[in-house]
């Protein structure tokens, strides 16, 4: 069958892998449970592959499944964009970024202010969630550029360098007195305070331990890096934090370093975006702007 006589099958598909439910797909397209299962038995039947595994709690993907719904998730999010390109000429067109927390305020935002100033008629939506979920967005062309560590396989997308960010351990002078101890031996005497576990910058942290065979005594963990620098001001304990976040803070002595004769490794960053991505030139019109803080 050809692959246009299955676009309404495909919709269907989409909202049974998405509600992981026949009855709710059905009514959420108002149709009836029989004709939701027909297609989707007719899509397989045209594969000739079985897409979902049915359980007592509703619906998987399978294997396969999985594959065709990143296609088609991709494929109607690229067509969506087209229609609105073609029916409001007028704009400059749109840019979807995704970012975490931490890289949206300190290394997107300056390049979100030359942006906007240059094309105020371009819609620009900002998603603030993890990195790995910023990659799934971009695969399925639900944002335009996610900004965040160069993954190992970038796949069918572009990279775009920005540079390197350092992670460096840091506190407040007096904390450091107080611990009266060599550097190397902060993880056993200094409350140590990390991102939370599922934090990729957390990950990378947890690696370095690894490899250096370390296992801190004492570790704190908090939601975003500001409150780690701020509670490294304070006195609470020993922050891991990216340098270039706490330049202020180690110039004007409110923080010092501890350097380590091991080095954390450093981490490339940069945007990731599709290489087809139809009526859009905001994508290199952004990652060529020139911010007004340097990376």
């Amino acid at each position: 069958m050809d692959t246009f006589e299955n676009l309404s099958k495909y919709k269907i598909f989409l909202a049974v892998a998405e509600n992981k439910s026949i009855s709710k797909t059905a009514g959420q397209l108002y149709l009836s449970q029989p004709a939701v299962s027909i297609a989707v038995k007719k899509l397989e039947e045209n594969l000739n592959t079985t897409l979902f595994l049915r359980n007592p709690k509703g619906v998987e993907l399978t294997e396969k499944g999985r594959v065709l719904y990143d296609s088609v998730k991709r494929a109607f999010h690229m067509l969506s964009d087209t229609e609105n390109a073609l029916r409001f000429p007028e704009r400059t067109g749109y840019l979807r970024i995704a970012s975490s927390n931490v890289l949206c305020k300190h290394f997107l935002l300056p390049y979100l202010k030359v942006f906007t100033g240059k094309y105020p008629n371009t819609d620009v939506s900002i998603t603030c969630t993890s990195s790995a979920q910023a990659c799934a967005m971009l695969r399925e062309c639900s944002i335009d550029l996610a900004l965040g560590a160069k993954p190992e396989n970038t796949g069918s997308a572009e990279y775009h360098s920005l540079g390197r960010i350092e992670y460096i351990f840091v506190c407040a002078p007096s904390y450091f007195q107080k611990l009266n101890c060599k550097n190397d031996d902060i993880f056993q005497y200094g409350n140590i305070m990390l991102l939370n576990r599922d934090n990729v910058s957390r990950q990378h942290i947890n690696a370095y331990y690894s490899r250096n065979n370390i296992e801190p005594l004492h570790i704190l963990e908090a939601s975003e890096m500001d409150l780690l620098i701020e509670f490294a001001k304070m006195g609470i304990g020993i922050s891991c934090v990216v340098r270039q976040f706490v330049s202020e803070e180690l110039a004007s002595g409110a923080l010092m370093e501890i350097e380590l004769s091991d080095p954390v490794p450093p981490r490339e960053i940069g945007f990731l975006y599709n290489r087809i991505q139809p009526f859009n030139d905001n994508i290199s019109r952004f990652i060529n702007t020139t911010p007004f803080t340097a990376f």
